[in-house]
């Protein structure tokens, strides 16, 4: 069901209200009143008469008509006996405020009334009732039965300042504005409500999910990303329910709206990522969904303070270079220490630039950027500086400080600096950032700021913060719009064998929890059906057998312990390495070995594995790991390894699947944080090498579900050469959707099929890629301006490389774009699109048909819609709706062909075709 009701209700019953001004039930009312609701308030309670002088009703059968909303302002216990009055009656709507619904209550269901003995009837009752189910589970049960929507429970409620409609327990109003809001906890709405209003920034939607029960993140943020009024959101996020739903709304929406998350938790997740049995989600795999969906995210209430003022008052950023004018060095290098420890660019002045600034400014001055004023400077100095700032094109963004001064006060110089980058013909190219420092001499300076738009902060470190929030999220967007390089895929028969070798070492008579992990010897199969490079592995059961293999192998060698019950072998030197004779292998094996024993006497020893030496001079190690996390699913962890390697804190982290750009982006994130540390080499490391061995990892984990956790430790990586030295599997038993256990839907191989068309000629028809940018660019200038014109109903220009990774990089959960590709040349070309938008609820899909206009009459306009229609069908979609003009008349022929109803429009220009499917 949509969620209009909720946004634009027209009438609400508030259950539970109260004349007592302090009952949530009596705070609604008020707020209702109070807000200016004008549609009809209808108050439930079986002890009063009127409630703030409004009619009130006993009981939810005695109201004369049903309300779109009902608030329920009661206790839980009540609740499941409500939800069944409401969905009698036809209630669309209803927010839960009771805290207490997550108590699990055994309930009986009806019994058999015929006569048994005592413990036969015992027996039968036991069996008829119904497994614990918490208040909150059968309230929802009911609600989807009858089709209601659910905000909560344990919500504050929602505010829409817009429409004068304050339908919630929050004892302060808000003010209208373009910001949304959507929190988890009704204190963080409290207190960002309290903050939001000293600030004097206004909200379009303030809305408190609670426990998200029924209508969750995902629900909300694709009603806001068609809201006129809404152009930035705020998440409060404590968790994800489900993670799929979730991404595939956020990575929608982010395209058109700022989304910032402010994400608690950190100290409660699972730290080590290993083969445990926490429920709890690694901090870092939530900041890799948030990045990856191309959202911000703020680690505290002062940043995320921080971020709504810049972003609020920010032009988009158009580059990362900062210059820094200042009338204090020290300040300008504390705000230099938090650029350099985020990871910020400080821009390089020209010669240009430095001979201008020398024009205006005393010979003292800086020479050089932060551009440091000295301390006796005037307001005046400070308006030269930044004219000549302005007119530079060596910059991006400014950050202009004020440190206390007896020469320049600090209110004065404020106005003039607003006047100035008012005035200046330029100053809107650039983002401008201001820190007055002080309390009672910079506190009215820094309102001037505020009230002329300009965001504004106290220290230099806060300033600076904020300048890299617009830069991560800048980097963020620009990861969504990257056009990948292709990487081989698999081949079905690959996929095949693979798929046989892990069933055959997993325990299907085991539960599906039971998980089995597979050493180095046995992984280097699994790596040989994928042609992964991996160093050839030997067994050997005793010092003897293992001199023996060194023999056959050459020198030097490795020997390692085989043991399950020891994860790191390295603690109790279980690994030696080079060894150059019998002699130096047999002390080294059985030194290992009496280790063991003396270690772990009870440990199970299977023996010894046998290595030729890697080429590890001027190669370096690294580690990579996928983990299976609780809430999204498959994850993969770069970063130096070791024993004792914490990946919470050691590594980078990106949901599966990765294409080249993306693992390349996560490469450069690791370096740059100094989570990878490259020294330096003769034979420097091929990134783009280990970008594609990325890839091809994540390809591996995302076709095969029964991997449950992989281990490369370490990965050696030498020039162009990468090679696995060591490595371990843990596998189980996998039955469903191998695709529903991922964060993001992967690519649909499965769609795929060859089609002949009339003349013969035979074409691919396959999903889009973010690759195919290019032949897309190219399919676009071969289709006629009046072809154009009838697709996207206007005169299109050339379309950009944001334009077409819009329309090339699409989220497969929600949207499909099939293109047939002519594959009978030498290079590869799109022919023809079709491309169809899936509501949420799945009730409407919209579809979209180009072909080249050179290549009509050949049958590939039917064959496009035909799999549009096949595609839906399968997704069990109600319907699928077109728009055309009136004068196109061989698609609306087709459509009629195809069972589509049509809708001609002569005097509007358009033409509706919609096909019901069931």
């Amino acid at each position: 069901m949509s969620l209009d009701v909720l946004f634009k209700p027209e009438s609400i019953a508030v259950i539970g209200a109260s004349a007592k001004a302090q009952r949530a039930g009596g705070v609604v009312i008020k707020n209702l009143l109070l807000g200016g609701f004008q549609g009809t308030i209808l108050p439930v309670h079986p002890r009063y008469k009127s409630v703030n002088g409004i009619l009130c009703y006993r009981s939810v059968s005695e109201l004369p008509f049903a309300p779109d909303l009902a608030i329920l302002c009661t206790r839980g216990s009540r609740n499941v006996e409500l939800f069944t009055e409401l969905s009698v009656i036809g209630v669309k709507i209803v927010i839960v405020m009771a805290s207490d619904m997550t108590l699990d209550v055994e309930y009986p269901a009806i019994k058999n009334d015929k006569p048994h003995s005592v413990e036969t009837s015992l027996i039968d009752e036991a069996s008829q009732l119904t497994p614990l189910k918490s208040l909150e589970q059968q309230c929802i049960d009911i609600a989807k039965n009858s089709g209601m929507r659910v905000l909560g429970s344990n919500s504050l409620g929602i505010l829409l300042p817009w429409q004068n409609f304050n339908a919630s327990f929050s004892p302060v109003n808000c003010k209208p504005g373009k910001l949304a809001f959507i929190s988890q906890s009704s204190a963080v709405c409290t207190t960002i409500l309290d903050w939001a209003n000293d600030k004097n920034i206004g909200f379009s939607a303030f809305i408190s999910l609670g426990n998200g029960a029924d209508i969750d993140f995902d629900d909300l943020l694709d009603y806001l990303a068609r809201d006129s009024k809404t152009e930035s959101i705020l998440l409060y996020v404590d968790s994800i329910r489900d993670a799929r739903r979730f991404m595939s709304a956020a990575r929608a929406t982010s395209r058109n709206r700022r989304i910032l998350v402010l994400k608690a938790g950190r100290s409660r997740t699972n730290s080590m990522g290993s083969l445990t049995d926490s429920t709890l989600s690694l901090d870092i795999v939530y900041d890799s969904a948030i990045q990856r969906a191309g959202m911000l995210r703020v680690n505290n209430t002062h940043e995320l303070f921080a971020a709504v003022e810049t972003l609020t008052h920010s032009v988009p950023l158009r580059g990362e270079r900062l210059a820094i004018i200042t009338n204090g060095m020290g300040p300008a290098l504390m705000a230099l220490d938090t650029l350099s420890d985020r990871g910020g660019k400080l821009a390089e002045l020209s010669q240009t630039t430095l001979h201008n600034l020398s024009q205006v400014l005393p010979a003292t001055w800086s020479q050089s950027n932060p551009i440091d004023l000295v301390g006796d400077a005037t307001a005046q100095r400070y308006i030269q500086a930044i004219n000549c700032v302005l007119d530079s094109d060596d910059i991006d963004a400014i950050l202009i400080m004020h440190s206390p001064s007896a020469v320049s006060e600090s209110e004065g110089t404020a106005q003039q600096v607003i006047e100035t980058l008012r005035t200046h013909p330029k100053s809107k190219r650039f983002n401008i950032l201001t820190n007055w420092s002080g309390e009672a001499t910079a506190k009215q300076a820094r309102l001037l700021f505020t009230e002329n738009g300009i965001p504004t902060y106290r220290t230099p470190e806060s300033a600076v913060t904020a300048f890299m929030h617009l830069v991560d999220y800048r980097r963020n967007q620009w990861q969504l719009m990257e056009t990948p390089t292709t990487t081989d895929s698999y081949s079905s028969e690959q996929l095949s064998r693979a798929h046989d070798w892990l069933s055959s070492h997993t325990s299907q008579q085991q539960s599906p929890e039971h998980i089995t992990l597979l050493e180095s010897h046995l992984c280097e199969q699994l790596f040989d059906l994928f042609k992964l490079p991996v160093l050839k592995t030997w067994l050997a059961h005793d010092p003897s057998e293992a001199i023996h293999l060194a023999e056959q192998i050459g020198y030097p060698v490795a020997l390692k312990l085989r043991s399950p019950d020891i994860p790191h072998k390295s603690d109790i030197h279980g690994v030696m390495l080079n060894l150059r004779d019998l002699n130096e292998v047999s002390s080294a094996a059985q030194s290992i070995l009496d280790r063991t024993t003396l270690s772990y006497p009870n440990a199970k020893i299977e023996g010894l594995t046998v290595q030729k030496m890697a080429k590890v001079a001027g190669g370096q190690e690294i580690r990579i790991k996928a983990v299976t996390d609780p809430t999204f699913g498959p994850a993969l962890f770069i970063g130096q390894g070791g024993s004792d390697w914490n990946i919470s804190k050691e590594a980078v982290t990106a949901l599966p699947p990765l294409n080249t750009a993306l693992a390349r982006y996560l490469i450069v994130g690791a370096i740059n944080n100094g989570t990878l540390r490259f020294h330096k080499s003769p034979n420097p490391i091929n990134l783009a090498k280990l970008a594609e061995f990325i890839v091809k990892v994540s390809q591996i984990i995302v076709a095969c579900p029964e991997i449950y956790e992989l281990d490369i430790h370490p990965l050696l990586l030498n020039g162009d050469d990468i090679t696995i030295l060591d490595a371990s599997i843990a596998v189980r038993p996998f039955s469903g959707d191998p695709q529903a256990r991922l964060a993001i839907r992967p690519y649909p191989t499965e769609v795929e099929e060859t089609i002949t068309l009339k003349d013969q000629s035979q074409i691919l028809l396959r999903p889009i890629k973010p690759e195919d940018e290019p032949l897309h660019a190219d399919f676009i200038n071969n289709v006629t301006k009046e072809d154009l014109y009838k697709r996207f109903f206007s005169d299109v220009g050339e379309f950009n490389h944001e334009a077409l990774a819009n329309l090339t990089q699409i989220d497969y959960d929600r949207e499909m774009a099939f293109v047939a590709v002519d594959a009978s040349r030498a290079q590869q070309r799109i022919i023809g699109v079709s491309r169809v938008l899936v509501n949420p609820d799945n009730s409407d899909a919209e579809f979209a048909i180009l072909i080249r206009s050179d290549l009509k009459g050949v049958g590939l306009g039917r064959v496009l819609m035909q799999k549009i229609i096949d595609y839906c069908v399968a997704k069990q979609t109600l319907k699928i709706s077109g728009m055309t003009m009136p004068t196109n008349r061989g698609m609306l022929t087709l459509a009629q062909k195809l069972g589509f109803e049509l809708d001609v429009q002569f005097e509007d220009g358009v033409a509706d075709m919609v096909l019901k499917l069931r």
